[in-house]
């Protein structure tokens, strides 16, 4: 059940099955309760039997990929003057736009794409519940303040494990009972420094993907609410970069990734989840390894609102070093997702960062020891701001497509691995 206050009096209650509304005052009812929840849940690798189901849910597959086709018809039609061309419907509205006919919103899913793609962004969710707590638990007072993070920033980090615990409901409330519940996971730190710079990237991959789905879903009142989840994530990986050291905002534009990308970089840290969870349908790619990975402590800074560094972690020209895991590796929730890739020889590295997918050849190729190397391209999205910057992604393929951010999944097919590459 989701809350929409009018005039501070008057509260609309809209129903996640249908569209009538309720009018009460705000006195005469409890607040909305949250998700069933557990603040630190349990940690390690997955020890338990095989799975009974493997791979990712699927239906019959008509296609064996997603067609590049020319922009629709009349895509430019409107002359973009300035002037208006259409009656307008209401005083100071202009004609045009998507769910403004008065129509009630129902913030609910539409189609298999929206429910698959808000199941992902749970999943993010509920990590983001347990990681966060779980750094404040698993670390003492002493080791955090030896990286200089005192009381206020430790009540920080609370405050913002307590925020994922109204995505999760507002999530759940709008896929419904078969909303993904909360996991078991497995986090690859082992300092306080190692732990903040993995919530930084962690936080990034989340904040992409829903940002490379967000305007292609069937329900736009689910993409409203989901859209007021996220703009506090990117948020919350902009503190997490200025608790680690690094300056807070180095790009211009905020990269988007398809939700199989977020879902390959998310799912190796879910260690199991409850019986009969519900399954996803995107793909895992294999892992890519950057052997010589920028390291954003490597100067000691301590936390700062901003941190201009002298020495920049990467540049244009860079000899990155790559090795990548072969496909049919299980990764996941019960060990019970494999990995899997179109691609047997990958031919180039795809930058993907702000506006830009730009390519780079690979080089010294070993499809026997599955290592390579590329150089660092020297792009910008515009004049001044270097395109390859901030955390951002790293795939291995086998084509250099021309993509962009709103059709950025076509280059699925060709995608042979993929990682997090820390460039600024």
């Amino acid at each position: 059940m989701l809350t929409h206050y009018i005039s501070g009096l008057t509260t609309l209650i809209l129903l996640s099955r249908c569209a009538d509304a309720v009018p009460f005052t705000p006195s005469s009812q409890p607040p909305p309760p949250v998700v069933p929840h557990s603040n630190v849940t349990s940690h390690g690798p997955y020890t338990g039997p095989l799975p009974t189901t493997t791979g990712a849910l699927s239906a019959p597959v008509v296609g064996t990929s997603i067609p590049s086709l020319p922009p629709p018809s009349g895509s430019y039609d409107y002359p973009a003057d300035g002037e208006l061309h259409g009656d307008q419907p209401a005083p100071f509205t202009p004609s045009g736009g998507i769910g403004t006919d008065g129509s009630a919103p129902v913030y609910r899913v539409q189609s298999d794409f929206d429910y698959q793609s808000l199941a992902l962004a749970l999943y993010q969710e509920w990590i983001e519940l347990d990681l966060f707590h779980w750094g404040l638990e698993r670390f003492t007072v002493d080791e955090f303040e030896a990286e200089g993070l005192d009381a206020h920033d430790r009540f920080l980090l609370q405050y913002m494990a307590d925020q994922e615990v109204g995505h999760a409901t507002v999530l759940t409330n709008m896929l419904g009972p078969q909303a993904p519940k909360q996991c078991t996971y497995n986090y690859p730190v082992k300092s306080v420094r190692e732990y903040i710079d993995f919530n930084q990237k962690l936080t990034r991959w989340g904040e992409a993907g829903v940002y490379g789905f967000l305007p292609h879903l069937n329900s736009g009142p689910a993409a409203q609410l989901l859209l007021q989840s996220i703009t506090v994530e990117a948020r919350q990986q902009m503190i997490f970069r200025q608790l680690g050291g690094q300056f807070p905002m180095p790009e211009w534009h905020t990269p988007s990734i398809p939700q199989s990308w977020s879902w390959t970089l998310l799912a190796p840290y879910i260690s199991s989840c409850p019986y009969n969870q519900t399954r996803l349908v995107w793909q895992n790619f294999p892992a890519l390894r950057i052997l010589n990975q920028p390291e954003p402590g490597r100067d000691r800074c301590g936390p700062a609102v901003s941190r201009n560094g002298s020495v920049p972690l990467s540049y244009p020209g860079r000899k990155v070093l790559l090795r990548w895991d072969g496909p049919g590796q299980v990764v996941g929730p019960n060990n019970s997702y494999v990995t899997a890739t179109n691609v047997r020889e990958p031919k180039f590295a795809a930058w993907v960062s702000q506006l830009n997918v730009t390519y780079s050849p690979l080089l010294n190729v070993s499809t026997r020891d599955r290592t390579a190397y590329t150089l660092q391209p020297d792009v910008s999205t515009w004049d001044g701001d270097p395109a390859i910057n901030g955390t951002m992604f790293l795939a291995l393929t086998d084509l250099d497509l021309y993509v962009t951010p709103y059709n950025l999944t076509l280059i699925n097919p060709h995608v042979a691995a993929l990682a997090v590459y820390q460039a600024g």
